[in-house]
């Protein structure tokens, strides 16, 4: 009984060391991080090959085609969005999730499942259950000139706003397009910053700058450029308050501003300064050619008492 006990315990030791040894794997795991607009998006999967096997077709040993398939290898690819995401036009929650698909020549079933360890069999103690999918969406597929011996993810055709996911393997391209609404995500991560840091006078000049480029909330931008300049007045953010005026229909208020901002800046010794300069020059003749000359405006009274 002993001896049974110590080969044991050998076998568990000996089991332990070799897990502990990093060795070359069949299908080696890859992570991919693409950020898109505010949105960042991770995929963790296994890379298997072919090595001469065929994939992707009627009874193939390699995803065959009409049947769940993990997409990748060892164990569930994982697939995580920081915001919602709309797949093919219909809408993911961020969170994380286990990618499946069923191939199919010419369309791709594509499946985010909640189980993130789910293996594609089903009907077995933490198997793969449609009642657990979070979406499923149709996906093109097509033929490449030049196959993939090993079997990739990735991005392409990327903007602030969409992007294409891409599933590589054998001699075959699967995408699913992908878009995030970027303003609001964007827009949700300046009032949470503001909430976080409201005495920040770099924070609050960084929000009171976003409204005013996408020409919102300028009330909002005026207060909150109003209390960065309280805090630490500085060419930028007076420089903000001009153009914030000025977008109000407040021109008056925003040339001597913009004056200001431009004397701040020859003062500062900022070396970043000179990329400003010419932009805070134009705003100041901008708004002087919208202002009536006061010569003229007295000339004109002064006609009109004789």
């Amino acid at each position: 009984m002993k001896k049974i006990s110590l080969l044991a315990t050998l076998t568990f030791v000996a089991q332990l060391a070799f897990a502990q040894i990093k060795l070359p794997q069949a299908s080696p795991g890859a992570t991919i991080i693409q950020t898109v607009g505010t949105t960042d998006f991770t995929i963790t999967y296994s890379r298997p090959s072919l090595k001469g096997r065929a994939a992707l077709g009627n009874q193939t040993p390699l995803a065959p085609f009409g049947q769940l398939w993990r997409t990748g290898a060892n164990a569930a690819t994982n697939f995580k969005t920081t915001t919602d995401v709309w797949v093919q036009g219909q809408k993911l929650p961020a969170g994380s999730y286990s990618i499946f698909t069923i191939p199919n020549p010419g369309e791709w079933t594509l499946i985010f499942n909640k189980n993130l360890t789910a293996s594609a069999e089903e009907g077995i103690p933490n198997g793969y259950k449609k009642e657990e999918d979070a979406l499923r969406v149709q996906i093109k597929s097509e033929k490449v000139a030049k196959p993939y011996e090993t079997f990739s993810m990735g991005f392409s055709d990327l903007t602030d706003s969409t992007a294409n996911f891409n599933i590589y393997w054998a001699d075959t391209r699967a995408t699913a397009p992908l878009k995030v609404d970027v303003n609001a995500n964007a827009q949700a991560n300046v009032e949470k910053a503001v909430a976080e840091k409201p005495e920040d006078a770099g924070v609050l000049q960084a929000a009171a700058n976003w409204n005013l480029s996408k020409n919102r909330k300028l009330d909002q931008a005026l207060a909150w450029a109003d209390k960065s300049i309280g805090l630490k007045e500085t060419y930028s953010n007076v420089w903000i308050k001009a153009q914030i005026l000025s977008k109000m229909g407040k021109v008056a208020e925003a040339l001597p501003l913009a004056q200001k901002a431009l004397t701040l800046g020859e003062a500062s010794n900022d070396p970043i300064f000179k990329f400003y300069k010419d932009g805070i020059q134009k705003g100041v003749a901008d708004f002087q050619a919208q202002i009536p000359p006061v010569a003229s405006k007295v000339l004109k009274g002064k006609k009109k008492k004789a």
